[in-house]
């Protein structure tokens, strides 16, 4: 039995101007939403930042009549209703100051396990398509479940690698259970839930997938998890918005880098020239990245990395047999002692830099690795 203050908490939220951060204004002050739903018109003096129209329609009879019904349409259809303040929603999310104070659940998955948002176009291309297969194939014995939109494109494909490599996939929606959008995924929104995934939304069970619920959607996506992956992207693309989330929460944010012309990569490229994502130049580096399980390794990777003894240039081999002999040399007492010009000894060192044999720190010392 649902108890009474998940009643006035979907009612609460129905009221127009209480937001999720209003909400959370009124448990703050009141301590429940029971308490807030009788007291807040005569007592909104006591509530930081809002005043008598914040909370004109709290109280409003229609909306406890809303939510009886929602509750109802919940118990006859397994959802699970979970309130933030009630500490029954999800650990990372609650981290962050707009996280939806009622979120509404089908399915089941462990909240302790390591989740990865992966995101996208719906205009996925064949390169994005081989990143996601390959990504899944080298994270076969690791232990992770996936998050994304349930849109055509990088998101269908994402809960449907997660499915066949038997992951739990977390599908969020833009809408409530009474809709499905796209309705092509119907299927796999019963797949997903049926393969021990989960459908997520906070969206009462009647909301349409109204344009502007995309974006609110996004920063669920974001925030539920640890890390976003940003597969394919153009510019604007509401990937962008769930990585711009993901920013903001503190996440790790991870691109992948296409070319200059390819409108499908022009926002994943903008992303990583702006700082807002790391490049992910191989699979097997995105996994170490993300804290997974050691890659399996796979012939014929997308982005192949080859462990090769290197053959250093005879200055190449002097400068670094030095800098190992003398560690966190300065490259003036460097240049001086093995009789080369500094200009002539930075390329050099620069060349080791990115052969990995050598490493740098401020005030030109250097160090080998």
């Amino acid at each position: 039995m649902i108890s009474e203050e998940y009643l006035y908490a979907i009612a609460l939220r129905e009221c127009s101007y209480i937001g999720d951060i209003n909400f959370y204004k009124l448990i703050r002050t009141f301590g429940s939403a029971k308490e807030a739903w009788y007291n807040a018109g005569k007592e909104y003096k006591k509530i930081e930042g809002m005043g008598s129209r914040s909370v004109s329609d709290i109280g409003n009879a229609q909306h406890l009549k809303f939510a009886e019904k929602e509750i109802k349409f919940c118990e006859k259809n397994n959802i699970q209703i979970r309130l933030r303040h009630l500490n029954t929603a999800f650990n990372l999310l609650n981290e962050c100051i707009d996280a939806p104070a009622v979120l509404y659940q089908k399915g089941n998955f462990e909240d302790s396990q390591r989740k990865i948002s992966i995101v996208g176009t719906r205009n996925m291309t064949s390169y994005g398509r081989e990143f996601i297969h390959n990504f899944f194939d080298a994270t076969e014995s690791s232990s992770y479940l996936t998050v994304s939109g349930l849109a055509l494109g990088v998101d269908k494909e994402v809960h449907e690698q997660s499915i066949l490599h038997r992951k739990p996939t977390v599908a969020v929606l833009a809408h409530g259970f009474e809709y499905l959008y796209p309705a092509k995924n119907r299927k796999l929104s019963e797949k997903i839930v049926h393969e021990g995934g989960t459908l997520l939304t906070e969206f009462s069970s009647s909301r349409k997938p109204d344009r502007e619920n995309f974006i609110q959607r996004n920063r669920i996506v974001a925030g539920i998890s640890s890390s976003t992956v940003v597969v394919e992207s153009g510019f604007g693309g509401g990937s962008i918005s769930t990585a711009a989330f993901a920013n903001d929460y503190n996440r790790d944010v991870f691109a992948l880098p296409g070319k200059i012309t390819d409108p499908c990569s022009q926002g994943c490229n903008q992303l990583i020239f702006h700082h807002k994502a790391t490049a992910i130049s191989t699979i097997k580096d995105l996994i170490r990245l993300l804290g997974l399980n050691n890659p399996r390794e796979k012939s014929g990777e997308l982005f192949p990395y080859h462990e090769t003894a290197t053959q250093l240039t005879d200055n190449q081999n002097i400068i670094y047999q030095f800098i190992k002999a003398n560690p966190q040399i300065s490259l003036d007492d460097m240049a001086q002692e093995i009789a080369i010009s500094p200009y002539k000894i930075l390329p050099v060192i620069l060349e080791l830099e990115l052969l990995g044999k050598v490493k740098s720190y401020s005030g030109r010392q250097f160090t080998a690795i």
